[in-house]
């Protein structure tokens, strides 16, 4: 049983490779930097993805634009306005688009900023992941806490009053108090939003080979996640999505059309991108081969490592499987358009979700997760894959 495919939001990823050092908990397609990392060729590489993709995408508004990594702001504003430049010369761009740039507190220069501003940014996420030095230095990043402050005093200073901070949780030996303090220094610099996770051990990762002694237990982690989302609540800071907290008209609108299953063009090494095809009834998802090296040697065409497909019920356990990340959940409607399945075909699923009392039907066209579905997400999720 089929439903009316439609044109989602457009949104574009640009993934900038290089970081000064990889952190041992990271499982992003991220390298450490070489001497002279080959900015002006990758920027001429990222121009030439885009151009590739632009028959998929016929003459679509792009809602934004993130540069993720590694560490984009390796890259000078000067890069980074020489491709936003080409964007705009190859796209119709919203006239409120968001331009996300993602920074680490160790590699920004004073007056960076300000550049990155004149060159189309709009906004900043840094990677604080923690104010306490001692953790710091367990998760191998390149800063500290001093430089996280300094750094939002130049974001606020050029004119980004949009900034995010990323923080982690359950760090080893870390305390239920600790984790509260973080949150209490983050708070006070003032951002819109806070991106607020637990660290995880990923597979390929160092801390999944070697992983770094006490831990916290799972009931001292539930602890620390109810005491910081009471927190962040009582600051003004609403939880929209699993581990994203926002001010008022503060949420990311590039991740929330990830979790929409709305589309995204991918560029860069190791990127992924995701489009509808209206006209053919398909969804297509695409990967550029991962690492720099490789990804700049070959040609553009040959950059595309995959591009596949989503078949019938894949759709509708990949829609769940972002959306139902969000506190709001979804309507109705916009899975049987982003998916093009009526939802009779996904019925007895939801059903039985709620029995479990993992999802609630707001009303006739909404369903979101519980409070006790967010914390059984992989189990709500994967009822969709069966």
């Amino acid at each position: 049983m089929s439903a009316q495919l439609e044109t989602p939001p457009l949104s574009l990823y640009v993934h900038m490779p290089w970081c000064v050092r990889k952190c041992p908990y990271c499982d992003f397609n991220s390298h450490a930097a070489p001497a002279l990392i080959p900015h002006g060729q990758y920027i001429d590489a990222l121009l030439a993805d885009l151009d590739l993709d632009l028959p998929e995408i016929a003459g679509r508004p792009l809602v934004s634009i993130f540069f993720g990594g590694g560490t984009p702001s390796l890259f000078t504003p000067e890069h980074i306005g020489r491709f936003l430049r080409g964007v705009r010369a190859r796209l119709r761009c919203a006239d409120d688009m968001e331009v996300t740039l993602e920074t680490n507190p160790g590699t920004v220069e004073h007056g960076r900023f300000a550049g990155y501003r004149d060159a189309g940014v709009t906004r900043v996420s840094l990677g604080a992941q923690t104010f306490n030095e001692s953790h710091l230095q367990l998760l191998g990043r390149i800063h500290g806490a001093d430089e996280i402050r300094r750094a939002v005093d130049e974001v606020v200073a050029s004119g980004l009053a949009n900034f995010n901070l990323d923080l982690m949780y359950g760090l080893p030996e870390q305390t239920r108090q600790q984790a509260l303090d973080d949150l209490t220094a983050a708070i006070a610099l003032g951002p819109q939003h806070i991106s607020h996770y637990q660290l995880t051990l990923e597979p390929g990762t160092v801390f999944f080979h070697r992983p770094p002694p006490s831990l916290p237990p799972h009931d001292d982690l539930w602890e620390m996640q109810l005491a910081c989302q009471s927190l962040l609540q009582s600051c003004g800071y609403g939880q929209y999505e699993i581990s994203a907290y926002a001010r008022t008209e503060r949420r990311c609108r590039h991740n929330l059309n990830y979790w929409q299953f709305g589309d995204y063009l991918g560029i860069g090494a190791g990127a992924h991108g995701k489009l509808t095809d209206v006209v053919n009834r398909r969804i297509v998802r695409t990967e550029r081969v991962a690492h720099p090296h490789e990804y700049l040697s070959r040609s553009v065409a040959a950059r595309v490592k995959e591009r596949r497909c989503v078949e019938g019920k894949d759709r509708a356990f990949e829609y769940m499987l972002n959306v139902l990340r969000l506190v709001d959940g979804f309507s109705v409607s916009q899975f049987e358009a982003r998916t093009g399945i009526a939802v009779a075909e996904v019925d007895e699923v939801l059903q039985a979700a709620q029995r479990k009392q993992l999802l609630e039907r707001v009303d006739t066209d909404r369903w979101r997760p519980t409070s006790f579905g967010l914390q059984f997400l992989n189990d709500l999720q994967g009822m969709f894959l069966e």
